[in-house]
């Protein structure tokens, strides 16, 4: 268990302009260019329970299996963190439109590139049996364990809380900087993320007369790549027995203290009872354990971990305009057909283990350095997807009913189709099965993409040119969902080929259903007397529901590939990632000459938010409302001033791991000031 302070410096910048160049009135180049850099740095400081299984007493459990109330011992850790990470995209278009009498010709290629660099450097000092100045702590003498490093504690969940409380016996105290200095763990993480994307297109549209307005045939072609990997640099110090005079141990100590940077830490989460602790200086830290502020990434980036994925898309589309009467009754809309193909080529690295007695008689497994094989996968997809709307005008720009049905698919994102493995090693194993604790696969390139028939109605009425009142029913049936499945793979351990159980992630052959009614109801106050009449709100509302099933990686159904068994889990399985079924938005504003100011209410029930790259235990995220205020100010046409203000009233988001009602984490952002301007060339 851990609480987290964060202090935070955010940096946003952005160039980007566009170019229209007529050559004449039937021949039209449009090009268009944007950079964009976004740098955060922030400092983090930890109070970590590191040993929350070890010495448990007193354990009481729910009816759900989550635990009401616990006694236990554990190491407690100061851990200081220094956290940047830079966001940069590069983006560029241009489209070549031909106009004829008839036939309009358009040429259109775009490229996109995001490269997004994290850098971690981290120093955790724990308790020790003695103090930084050689004093025995309490907790290592009886009737405690003799030299034990633990802290008493008891954890309990209070009705109508929340957050657990923590209580520690209270001989301890967090908030001394003398009881944090043994078992120093200097860490350096660096991850990169690199995306790139090519594409192309080329639309045909020809106009005709009657009831067939529009022919349009066309093409498009785009090739993703998604590149990352993520590297460690760490250094462990375990020094033996009590702190003797003048040790660096203690020097250190002094050196990087810091005070605890804010007051009134988490008193809005009932239930809360850590309000501060001792913390340190991240940068000193690590300067003091390893000689500079910055070690450095490893010289060799590579890792069974990393991803290297290219998806290559090449798709094709006919759509025919329509327009006429049905009766008297004016009808328009379209119907068409689009044929997409999908190669997807995924690189992974494999490498091989040496097997490490340790004196305990444990075994330790570590990748033998350098060496490394290459895997590739591939996979390829090809779907039709045909579709036809219709808008009914009931009354003609006064009552409209718009219904549409269509086929489509939702690709996997590239993060969870890699062909990396993630390896889950056990030091306390004593046989090279036991260190073995788990092989999980970062992705799964096999992955097709979710298939869904959809439909939807829609009643739009425009009582005056100031109103809307609107309402939709909405339908879709998705083909597939996902499931975990075991399959063995060989790896060489100790110069010998061990087959292991390796977990996925592959398409389930049940079908779901999705279905949802949306109302939006808006009016701008034109009818009140000036200046009033620059008011003006719109109401929205969507409930949902759906059967769809994401299974959880660890504890839920687990498919056999080979005999096409499904082994019951222990825990039920999530939806769609990211799906509520109740969702409000509600936004007042006013706007009078150049001058606009706006209020924006959102709240969405609880919800399920899978991982990046997916093969992670489910998370749920519980019901939150948010409220936000934005301003800005025209000056001139080349000048706008903007202001914005968002999660003013300090709502939480809680998150639940595996089931609901297990807590996972707690975040209280707090409200977030934005002034900006925006000058047009």
């Amino acid at each position: 268990m851990a609480w987290r302070q964060i202090s935070e410096v955010d940096t946003r910048d952005a160039v980007f302009g566009a170019l229209q160049w007529q050559f004449s009135d039937r021949v039209e180049l449009n090009l268009d260019a944007q950079w964009s850099d976004r740098t955060f740095v922030e400092n983090r400081r930890d109070l970590n329970i590191s040993e929350m299984r070890y010495g448990l007493t007193n354990v009481v459990y729910d009816e759900n299996g989550v635990i009401q109330r616990m006694n236990g011992l554990s190491a407690v850790e100061s851990t200081a963190s220094n956290l940047s990470r830079a966001e940069e995209y590069l983006g560029a278009g241009a489209n070549l439109r031909w106009s004829g009498d008839r036939l309009t010709v358009a040429l259109d290629g775009a490229y996109s590139r995001t490269i997004r660099t994290e850098i971690e450097r981290q120093v955790r000092l724990r308790t020790d049996p003695f103090d930084m100045n050689g004093t025995r702590n309490f907790f290592a003498t009886a009737p405690f364990a003799t030299n034990s490093m633990r802290v008493p504690y008891t954890y309990e969940v209070l009705p109508g809380n929340f957050a657990p409380t923590v209580t520690f016996d209270p001989r301890f105290d967090p908030n001394n900087h003398a009881l944090f200095w043994d078992d120093a763990r200097a860490r350096r993480d660096e991850s990169r993320r690199h995306n790139e994307i090519w594409g192309a297109r080329l639309d045909l549209d020809y106009r005709l007369d009657g009831f067939i307005t529009n022919i349009a045939v066309g093409g498009r072609w785009a090739q993703q790549t998604f590149t990352d990997y993520d590297v460690r640099n760490e250094v462990t110090l375990n020094p033996l027995g009590p702190p003797a005079a003048g040790r660096e141990d203690a020097r250190i100590n002094t050196l990087c203290r810091t005070a605890f940077p804010q007051t009134g830490f988490l008193e809005r989460a009932e239930g809360n009872s850590i309000t501060s602790w001792a913390t340190f200086d991240p940068l000193c830290l690590m300067r003091e354990y390893t000689g500079s502020e910055d070690p450095g990434r490893p010289a060799d980036l590579r890792s069974p971990a990393n991803r290297d994925v290219t998806e290559t898309t090449l798709a094709g589309y006919v759509m025919a305009d329509y327009a006429g009467d049905l009766g008297d009754m004016p009808v328009r809309g379209n119907v068409g057909v689009r044929v997409v193909n999908t190669q997807l080529t995924s690189v992974g690295l494999r490498s091989a283990f040496t097997v490490v007695n340790n004196p305990d008689g444990t075994v330790t497994l570590t990748p033998t350095p350098g060496t490394f094989d290459t895997v590739t996968l591939e996979a390829q997809t090809t779907r039709v997807l045909p579709s036809v709307n219709a808008i009914f005008e009931l009354q003609p720009n006064r009552l409209l009913l718009r219904a549409a049905a269509y086929r489509a698919l939702s690709r996997p994102a590239p993060s969870a189709l890699g062909a990396g493995r993630t390896f889950v090693l056990d030091a306390s194993g004593t046989s090279v099965a036991d260190a073995i604790n788990e092989i999980r696969a970062n992705g799964s390139p096999a992955l097709k993409p979710l298939m869904s028939w959809n439909g939807d109605i829609a009643l739009e009425y425009y009582p005056n040119r100031d109103s809307l009142f609107s309402a939709t029913l909405y339908f879709k049936e998705f083909s597939g969902g996902f499931i975990p499945f075991v399959t063995n793979e060989d790896f060489v351990i100790g110069g010998q080929n061990v087959s292991v159980p390796v977990i996925q992630t592959a398409n389930s052959d049940r079908k779901s259903q999705l279905w949802g009614v949306e109302v939006t109801l808006a009016n701008r106050f034109s009818w009140l007397p000036k200046p009033l009449d620059g008011f003006g709100g719109k109401l929205s509302y969507n409930y949902a529901d759906t059967d769809f099933e994401n299974e959880d990686v660890s504890l839920g159904d687990i498919l056999d590939p080979l005999t096409g068994n499904v082994s019951e889990g222990i825990i039920p399985p999530a939806g769609l990632s990211g799906f509520s079924k109740h969702v409000v938005s509600a936004q007042l504003y006013y706007e009078i000459g150049g001058f606009s100011l706006q209020g924006i209410y959102n709240y969405r029930s609880s919800y399920y938010q899978d991982f990046v790259g997916g093969n992670t235990q489910l998370r749920y995220v519980r019901g939150n409302e948010t409220f936000d205020l934005r301003a800005s100010f025209n000056v001139n046409r080349n000048i706008s001033l903007r202001a914005e203000a968002t999660n003013i009233f300090d709502s939480p988001k809680v998150t639940d791991m595996p089931v609901v009602g297990s807590i996972r984490q707690y975040h209280y952002y707090g409200p977030r000031y934005f002034i900006g301007a925006r000058f047009r060339i």
